[in-house]
This record gives C-alpha cells, sequence and structure tokens, in this order.
C-alpha cells in the first residue's frame, strides 16, 4: 500500500487549504486503516495538542457553567439551506421541457431530447459536488469519507429525480431510455473521475458538458442527421465505457493510492 509523504502529512495537521478535497478524503481513509501514519499524525499535531485540549476544556467549561442554550435549528431553516441546491436540478427539467417542445415545433430536426439527454444530468452533479453552493460544506467534508460517500448519494438522488423526466420525454418523442442512458451514466462517471484532475467535478461536470455540444449536438443539427453515438449500434460502446468507468470510480473509493512521496 502506497503511505502518504510525511509533509502531506504535516500539512494536513496544520489545516493547509491547498491540500484539495480529494486528497483529504483519501488521507483519512488511509489514516483508519494505518497506525504507522495515525502515530505520524500524533507527532505533527504535539506541539499543538496541549493547547487545543487547554482551550477545548475552558470553552467547555464556560458553556456548562453558565452559557446560553444552544438554539435548535429548525426544520425550516433546514429545509432554506438545502432549497439552495434545487435550481440546479429543477433547471435541467425546465432544459428538457423546452428540448420537446422543440421537437414538437421541429419534427424534421433531429430529436433534442435525445441530443441532450446524456448531458442533462450533468447539471445537478455539477451543482452537487460545488463547493460555492453546497452551504453545508464543512459539515459534510469533516469525518472521515463522510463528504464523499454524502456527495455521491447527493449525485444518485439527482439522478434518480431527472430519469423518470427523461424517461417520460424520450418516450413522449419515440426514442427509448436505451438510446440515451448509458452514455448519460458514462458521462456522470467520468466527470466524477475527472473532478481531481481539473480541479472539481462541477469544472469537470462543465468541461464534458460543452465537448458534448460541440461533438454532438451542434454537428448533429447542422447536418440534420441522428449523432452515430445514440444509435442501437453504438451502445455496446456505451455499456464497455461505463463499466469501465464505474470500475476505476470503485477501485479509487476503496483504494486510492495517488499520495504523493
Amino acid at each position: 500500500m502506497t503511505h502518504p509523504a510525511p509533509s502531506l502529512i504535516a500539512r494536513y495537521a496544520t489545516g493547509d487549504r491547498g491540500v484539495d478535497d480529494a486528497t483529504v478524503w483519501a488521507l483519512e481513509a488511509h489514516l483508519e486503516s494505518c497506525a504507522g501514519c495515525r502515530s505520524g499524525l500524533a507527532a505533527a499535531l504535539a506541539p499543538d495538542l496541549h493547547g487545543l485540549l487547554d482551550r477545548a476544556s475552558v470553552g467547555i467549561d464556560a458553556a456548562i457553567g453558565g452559557g446560553p442554550a444552544p438554539v435548535p435549528v429548525s426544520r425550516g431553516r433546514r429545509l432554506t439551506t438545502t432549497a439552495r441546491l434545487w435550481p440546479w436540478p429543477v433547471s435541467a427539467v425546465v432544459l428538457v421541457l423546452m428540448a420537446l417542445g422543440l421537437d414538437r415545433v421541429y419534427p424534421q430536426m433531429p430529436s433534442l431530447v435525445m441530443l441532450l439527454a446524456p448531458v442533462v444530468p450533468l447539471i445537478p452533479v455539477a451543482a452537487v459536488w460545488s463547493r460555492p453552493l453546497d452551504p453545508a460544506w464543512e459539515l459534510t467534508s469533516s469525518a472521515p469519507r463522510g463528504g464523499l460517500w454524502l456527495l455521491l448519494r447527493r449525485t444518485l438522488a439527482m439522478m434518480l429525480a431527472l430519469l423518470p423526466v427523461l424517461t417520460v420525454a424520450g418516450l413522449l418523442t419515440g426514442h427509448s431510455p436505451a438510446v440515451w442512458l448509458l452514455p448519460a451514466l458514462a458521462l456522470t462517471a467520468g466527470s466524477l473521475l475527472g473532478g481531481p484532475l481539473v480541479g472539481g467535478v462541477d469544472r469537470a461536470a462543465v468541461a464534458l458538458g460543452v465537448i458534448w455540444a460541440a461533438a454532438v449536438v451542434v454537428p448533429s443539427l447542422q447536418t440534420r442527421h441522428a449523432p452515430a453515438v445514440l444509435t442501437a449500434g453504438s451502445q455496446i460502446w456505451w455499456a464497455l465505457v461505463t463499466a469501465a468507468l464505474v470500475a476505476v470510480l470503485g477501485a479509487q473509493l476503496r483504494h486510492r493510492g495517488d499520495f504523493s512521496h
């Protein structure tokens, strides 16, 4: 197993903001199973440990002795905070409805629903992985692996919310979900894998969306022909690509070994 460099452990111990989130999650997952690296972390924390404990003890004594009672967070406030993410899946649904309307108006053109369905899920996926858009980012990333798994569950929730809308829109235009579902899953998995390479999953999702628009949507509208990547014959290749990306993603979640030496 590859171990993180002592310098990385020291940066993590001091709360260095230059360490990206993917590395933090991977480091915390590694620390759970490696006693040697935990000892290195303890050594890195030792200079500030006693002062931290003293400050914590004073704060707890003050709170117990006569500090103000904690104010419970109301359900309405929690819903308001979470609601900041919902405009993005709503905008994806609106985009699908607009594409459906254009398909009705211009039936001689390639179906916009079919062309956009693979990349529409990238809109909410980019939102749930965007640090500026998540009001609870510090909370979701505070526990080892908690933030990563929570964001993966959010991604799944957004996909499950959009798939029925895309399915109904596709059937109304005469296209089976089998045409766009595998490309959508492949692009979503690709954005999750590409996030650490480009500085964020949201950036990777935007980049894949732009590439898809330039390479598939625009040429199809110009030639008025359905793209080869969305035909029945291409599905076996999309299945292989999706399976490979999901396998790599699962392997990285279980055994991330890209620490520097």
